[in-house]
């Protein structure tokens, strides 16, 4: 998990950011406090964040969901660029890092946008679908533990409209998945699932090389 964008220099990674990221003070005065958080790594970056909320006002979301939401970045990112009816749901097991997250979504007037469940990711998607809200999410981001990520991506197919986007983090894996020597159980799902996404007739697809790794997938 990287909190920037992997392969550049870091040079040419301060000039991307001073040319193109067009970061909201309240995501910046959250990211910077992550930063001196131990898992700092576990944020996304704040290009990957603006190219999420740039995807989500194309498609005019008004519906979204998000599988990990950490301090609250992503889900912020997501919530500033929706209209002020549209919905995050997002889905948590902890609530030491989301109080963080709830901080920072009153801060920028944007909590009315986004409900919270704290829970088993799979548990809320079941739930869900058990209402009948099937084909009806516009938009979906998967970050979090990766063992359960092709779990997660048959659910959210499920869930998500034709026409509709998912995104998923953390494909390259932090350039692990093409070190053949490497061969833990998490690795390994995310070699699995990258494999399946390439084969998956359900959606079309774009790997995105932009922080960890981003696949954009749009349900056929």
């Amino acid at each position: 998990m990287f909190n920037k964008t992997l392969g550049i220099d870091p040079k040419l990674y301060e000039y991307l950011k001073l040319v193109s990221v067009r970061e909201p003070s309240i995501l910046k005065e959250l990211r910077q406090e992550t930063a001196n958080y131990p898992m700092a790594r576990m944020q996304i970056a704040p290009e990957q964040g603006q190219l999420m909320a740039l995807l989500v006002q194309l498609m005019g979301a008004k519906k979204t969901l998000e599988l990990g939401v950490f301090r609250g970045y992503s889900s912020l990112a997501v919530a500033l660029a929706l209209p002020d009816e549209g919905t995050v749901i997002a889905c948590d097991i902890s609530q030491e890092y989301t109080t963080i997250a709830r901080h920072y979504w009153d801060k920028a007037k944007v909590s009315h946008k986004i409900d919270l469940r704290i829970a088993p990711a799979l548990e809320t998607l079941d739930k869900l679908i058990a209402e009948g809200q099937g084909n009806t999410f516009d938009f979906a981001f998967i970050d979090a533990d990766k063992s359960n990520y092709d779990n997660y991506y048959e659910q959210v197919l499920k869930l998500v409209r034709p026409g509709g986007l998912i995104a998923i983090d953390n494909v390259l894996w932090g350039g692990k998945i093409v070190d053949e020597n490497i061969k833990d159980n998490r690795t390994q799902k995310m070699r699995a699932l990258n494999e399946k996404i390439y084969n998956d007739s359900r959606v079309n697809i774009s790997l995105i090389p932009i922080a960890d790794g981003l696949t954009l997938l749009l349900k056929r």
